[in-house]
């Protein structure tokens, strides 16, 4: 394997060498947990779920983790909005988040941490800053980093040093691409945080987002990451702040490969609610449309380049799931000793394509090349049992990668969905009895939980 892919930083590509032999450490960028996960989410954590796919296809391990954001300006504002506090908010849309996961076959990291498990770890970077004369407090108990501390800063977004607003703050989590300013890592508590506040040696408060990948990536990767995944729109602010702090943190490079994904557009347009474009998974399952269908639709186009989604396109995409199905339903029939030919399986040309910055397009085009192949011999009774056989390995080889052949998802409905969320935050405000009392009422209904280390998960009794 000489896998090489599109260094962000760099600006060119770079083959994978992990940090540790055959094993590659890599943190994705996960949901803000105020509302549903929209279809332009969806394709990065798809694309990021295809290059995971395929380093495991290639025999390496992975050590995936993906970050949760359950305390933000956005997850505060919306729980104040629909009067909950911000465990239930955020736990609802993470159990909806989970459920879109695993309807899309999205591999499910090892660990799935949410920001405010972590904020003693957080509280303790901060203070190291400080401490380094790279971060100042405020008189409203907030903390900034002090971008001039660090000369570096502007690499991964290309951002002009002379453009940069030194010495002024900018408090919103996010912010526009041409204010490279001081950025927060922690903001004083005011009351419009309502539930959401923390002790901290400079003053009660809550963490600035940026500061809460920093911590949590290398609380379980370590000091150095193979490779950080986001979408295009984490450059700057998100990632440009993230990879500051931790090198102020950390001497290291802290990430040898960053790799970011274009965004998605509807019909040729920017995905807007106002342009009535904007959908989300339970949206297109509504309309009757399949989600492996939506999973090969966000696969199908190269990451690096803006994917037009459209209602055809997912036709499109079923069209092609099916006759793969119907490829591996015909080579099952084909008896075991029947004398035929024998033609070569593409795994070469697949890895080859791949091993050139995940070129799904290259991947799939050998694969259905190889397919209608096949198809001729099938319909001629000219492939012999054993390439059936052989075929039939290899297709599942493939859909290894892929994760839409043989794949059946099973959904739930809205009102077990609801319950699910409602464990979820109760187990957040540590009310037991209400969490087994949930349990119990779900087992009743056939749905059976599981909390493990990377979250909740259900299966069907």
């Amino acid at each position: 394997m000489t896998l090489k892919l599109y260094n962000t930083l760099s600006r060119r590509l770079e083959t994978l060498e992990p940090i540790e032999p055959g094993v590659v450490r890599l943190y994705t960028c996960g949901p803000t947990v105020y509302d549903t996960a929209h279809i332009g989410n969806f394709r990065t954590f798809i694309f990021e779920d295809l290059l995971k796919r395929y380093l495991k296809y290639s025999g390496l391990k992975v050590r995936h983790v993906m970050n949760v954001t359950d305390v933000d300006d956005r997850t505060i504002e919306r729980a104040a909005e629909e009067g909950q506090t911000l465990a239930e908010l955020t736990g609802r849309y993470c159990a909806q988040f989970q459920q879109d996961l695993s309807a899309l076959n999205i591999l499910p990291a090892d660990h799935l941490p949410r920001a405010t498990e972590f904020i003693p770890q957080m509280v303790a970077g901060i203070q190291t800053l400080i401490d380094q004369g790279q971060a100042y407090t405020t008189d409203d108990g907030s903390v900034y980093f002090n971008i001039s501390s660090y000369p570096e800063y502007g690499r991964l977004a290309r951002l002009n040093p002379e453009q940069m607003v030194v010495g002024e703050r900018v408090a919103a989590d996010d912010y526009a691409k041409e204010e490279p300013r001081d950025f927060a890592l922690w903001k004083g508590y005011k009351p419009s945080d309502r539930d959401s506040r923390w002790p901290a040696p400079w003053g009660e408060g809550r963490p600035g987002w940026h500061i809460e990948c920093s911590i949590m990536s290398t609380h379980f990767l370590g000091e150095q990451l193979d490779i950080h995944c986001g979408g295009v729109d984490n450059i700057f602010p998100h990632h440009e702040n993230e990879l500051a702090q931790s090198r102020c943190l950390h001497a290291g490079p802290f990430v040898n490969l960053w790799l970011h994904s274009e965004h998605l557009i509807v019909d040729g347009r920017k995905m807007s609610k106002s342009l009535g474009n904007f959908y989300i998974l339970p949206d297109l399952l509504e309309k009757g449309f399949s989600p492996e269908a939506v999973r090969y639709t966000l696969l199908s186009t190269h990451y690096r380049k803006k994917l037009n989604f459209t209602f055809d396109r997912l036709q499109e995409s079923q069209q092609a799931i099916n006759r793969l199905r119907e490829l591996a339903r015909r080579l099952e029939e084909v008896p075991a000793g029947h004398k035929g030919m024998a033609p070569a399986v593409p795994d070469a040309a697949v890895a080859a394509a791949l091993d050139d910055d995940l070129n799904i397009a290259g991947a799939l085009g050998a694969i259905f090349a190889w397919a209608h192949e096949l198809f001729g011999l099938l319909d001629r009774e000219r492939l012999s049992g054993a390439s059936a056989g052989e075929g039939l390995a290899a297709l599942g080889r493939y859909d290894e990668i892929l994760g839409v052949v043989f794949f059946s998802p099973s959904t739930l409905d809205e009102e077990v969905t609801a319950l699910i969320a409602e464990r979820e935050a109760a187990r957040q405000n540590e009310d037991w009895a209400r969490a087994d009392e949930i349990r119990e009422q779900l087992q009743q209904r056939g749905i059976l939980l599981e909390d493990t280390s990377t979250g909740t998960i259900w299966k069907r009794g």
